[in-house]
């Protein structure tokens, strides 16, 4: 697995976003925007498919989305007649980061040229693979996208909605996908709706889908609403089109909330940035300890700081100071520079110096970089580190898109919440309880696999070192 030693974050997601337009004209434009405005859910490949119902203009590769799509290729995908259009921001959750792994995916079939782009993992894609290779089908990657693809291109006596209906039923996992034809965009939600997905529109009349509402902002458009779990939906001249394909017990993933989504939105009728506060709130109700300032870790932690702060009565204010410029893409190659780097992204202001320190973040993963940030406090002359986590104990990885590690590398997963406390040195640790994080986020209805063990969706056939890997 891939690893932010700077953040020591479970990683994102990939990002997805599609375009529908009644009236012919640029997409190319819309998608990037669209795809700038997900950067925060993948940042190791962009990509986007543009038609105008007869050209298929495609165009991918490893980098942000600004790094692809310069002036030069931004214009090779400007058709001046576009009617669809998709886009994907990629973090290789399942299957390698090279380039031929990049979405949107492409295949000709007898429905004509189909594109997906798809964030999620479905946990039954190697065996279904196996099937289909040993029928004669033909992959070109090693993700589990093409899966889906194969399956909705094989079935040729359908047409394309029958057959993306038939594909849901066959893969299990969590994942929400767009998908374009000609003629046509197309999107899916898994049936437990663990992978967000929502619909908008502009003013024009074009239909968008995207995994987060702040991509339907960028570009115009108005939240109509979510994609239900289960849900198949299709923009044509036609409008807006829905089939419930397989609707199960509604499991949004919590992660979503805890950290993942951009604050400015909801999913599922939920605001994230109000749901992080009450995470904070209810934090401090069930962990509460007297301090003199609360503290959030920036960027992840600032909204359960506010919760906490607020019901505390204890002064919020910023103790650690990000450095924008300090991006994933710096390569650490030893544990001095991977030091270093958490030192060139955060830095403690004057703010904590002789103070006890309420410290909050969304998550421990390993433990490493909490261990950092508690010592960069007291070097600057914090008295007191109190640590609170608006997550409960991350025990067990995610099969459903998320990468978070093997189980052994979990700490929560080996370690008591004292030990833990003990390796980052802090003063105190606590996290808060999963009834606590169900009752902020306002749903009991949440997918909490990685704190619980229980998987919703299934989880995949495990071989042997699956297998140890989970168990160790």
């Amino acid at each position: 697995m891939i690893f932010d030693p700077a953040t020591d974050k479970p990683q994102d997601e990939c990002g997805v976003f599609g375009l529908y337009s009644p009236q012919p004209q640029d997409l190319a434009w819309l998608t990037y925007l669209g795809l700038f405005a997900l950067q925060h859910r993948g940042q190791e490949a962009a990509g986007m498919c543009v038609s105008d119902g007869e050209k298929f203009h495609v165009d991918k590769d490893l980098g942000l989305v600004t790094q692809v799509f310069d002036e030069r290729r931004l214009d090779g995908l400007r058709l001046p007649n576009a009617r669809v259009s998709i886009g994907h921001v990629r973090y290789s959750t399942t299957g390698s980061n090279l380039r031929f792994n990049a979405q949107p995916l492409t295949t000709r079939t007898n429905k004509g040229i189909l594109g997906l782009a798809h964030n999620g993992n479905f946990v039954n894609a190697r065996e279904v693979r196996g099937e289909m290779l040993m029928e004669g089908a033909l992959f070109q990657t090693t993700n589990d996208s093409e899966v889906m693809l194969n399956l909705i291109a094989r079935e040729s006596h359908m047409d394309l909605i029958e057959a993306t209906a038939g594909a849901m039923q066959q893969l299990r996992g969590g994942y929400a996908c767009v998908l374009m034809s000609r003629t046509q965009l197309i999107g899916f939600r898994d049936p437990h709706g663990v992978r967000p997905l929502v619909i908008g529109q502009r003013e024009d009349g074009t239909w968008v889908l995207a995994s987060e509402p702040c991509a339907l902002y960028a570009v115009g458009a108005r939240l109509v609403r979510d994609v239900q779990p289960g849900e198949l939906v299709w923009m044509d001249r036609d409008g807006l089109h829905s089939l419930m394909v397989e609707p199960k017990r509604p499991t949004p993933c919590s992660f979503e909330w805890i950290y993942f989504a951009r604050s400015d939105g909801e999913l599922d009728g939920v605001d994230i940035h109000a749901s992080r506060i009450r995470m904070g709130e209810q934090l401090a109700r069930e962990k509460p300890v007297d301090a003199d300032i609360v503290v959030p870790v920036p960027d992840s932690g600032i909204g359960a700081a506010i919760g906490y702060a607020r019901e505390s009565g204890i002064p919020f204010d910023y103790g650690l100071y990000k450095n924008p410029y300090a991006g994933r893409t710096f390569i650490a190659p030893t544990q001095e520079a991977r030091e270093l780097k958490v030192k060139m992204k955060l830095s403690p202001t004057s703010a904590v110096r002789g103070k006890r320190v309420i410290l909050v973040d969304d998550s421990i993963v390993r433990g490493t970089t909490s261990r950092q940030i508690v010592n960069l406090l007291r070097e600057a002359g914090a008295t007191e580190v109190h640590f609170r986590v608006s997550s409960p104990p991350i025990t067990h990885p995610c099969f459903y898109g998320i990468d978070t590690a093997a189980r052994k590398e979990l700490v929560a997963s080996t370690h008591t919440v004292e030990e833990i406390r003990d390796l980052i040195g802090a003063d105190t640790l606590a996290f808060i309880s999963e009834p606590g994080l169900r009752k902020a986020i306002g749903g009991q209805g949440l997918c909490g696999a990685c704190f619980t063990g229980e998987y919703p969706a299934g989880t995949p056939l495990l071989n042997d070192v699956d297998k140890l890997a989970l168990e160790v």
